[in-house]
């Protein structure tokens, strides 16, 4: 049974933070997950005034309105730098799940993630969130899966990836199709072998050119609600991300979860 016992929510009271709310609280709701929210402050930095970085933040409640009452909530406050705050939270309680929504608004937003985001992914352990199109959130009660992707490059992560994909997937009854940029036939096989371990029955589509031109083109073209891709095993300098699956995170028009 596919369960999210715990989520992280770094929270950093951020229109774009606001705006991710609704498919956390979603989230939380249906999983009856513990909420971890996590705000962490920063240092000032050298060019910041003195006043901003001692000033008071936003209560919690008054941010996010009534949906944090009928859920699980742990609110929490730490100091330091957010990233390896937000890894060290998720690590510590054990979260299933990180929520954080990306930086970048406008024509902004297919060309950067902001720096704690990238760090985040690169360095967690647990499965990511990441939403950069939420300009219009829609209301918890109106956050569905019935359409999700999974793409998949045939390296050791893409197992891991379609595991959580498909049992995410069942769990919400929602169409599962695997995409993946490569040649057809071989192609193919490999994806079949691949399902056959997972147990999934997932739909295919199998298209030849870049990865993240591919998955961008598939994406828009399917609308789905949620992408699913993997990450790398090992962390250290290059970290978990690598080149494709930032880009595909950047360009994706729907939140994307990395494994």
């Amino acid at each position: 049974m596919f369960q999210l016992k715990r989520i992280l929510f770094p929270a950093d009271f951020s229109e774009r933070c606001r705006r991710a709310s609704p498919y956390v609280e979603a989230l939380a709701n249906h999983f009856h997950a513990e909420l971890i929210l996590l705000y962490v402050v920063e240092p000032p930095s050298y060019n910041a005034l003195l006043d901003d970085s001692h000033g008071t933040h936003p209560d919690f409640e008054t941010f996010f309105g009534d949906g944090l009452k009928r859920l699980n909530v742990k609110r929490l406050i730490e100091h330091g730098e957010a990233a390896s705050k937000i890894v060290h939270c998720a690590a510590h309680h054990q979260a299933d799940l990180i929520m954080i929504p990306t930086q970048g608004m406008g024509i902004y937003r297919r060309m950067i993630l902001g720096s704690t985001t990238a760090k985040v992914l690169h360095d967690a352990d647990c499965p990511v969130w990441t939403g950069v199109h939420l300009e219009s959130p829609p209301q918890p009660s109106h956050t569905h899966y019935e359409r999700i992707c999974c793409a998949v490059d045939l390296k050791p992560q893409s197992l891991k990836a379609l595991e959580w994909a498909h049992r995410f997937a069942e769990e919400y009854g929602a169409e599962l199709t695997l995409v993946h940029a490569g040649q057809s036939d071989r192609a193919a096989r490999a994806l079949a072998k691949l399902q056959k371990e997972v147990g999934s029955n997932a739909k295919v589509r199998i298209r030849n050119g870049e990865a993240t031109a591919v998955v961008a083109s598939l994406t828009e073209k399917l609308h789905p609600d949620l992408l699913v891709i993997g990450r790398g095993e090992e962390s250290g300098i290059l970290g978990r991300l690598d080149a494709n699956a930032y880009s595909i995170i950047r360009q994706s028009n729907c939140p994307v979860v990395s494994v």
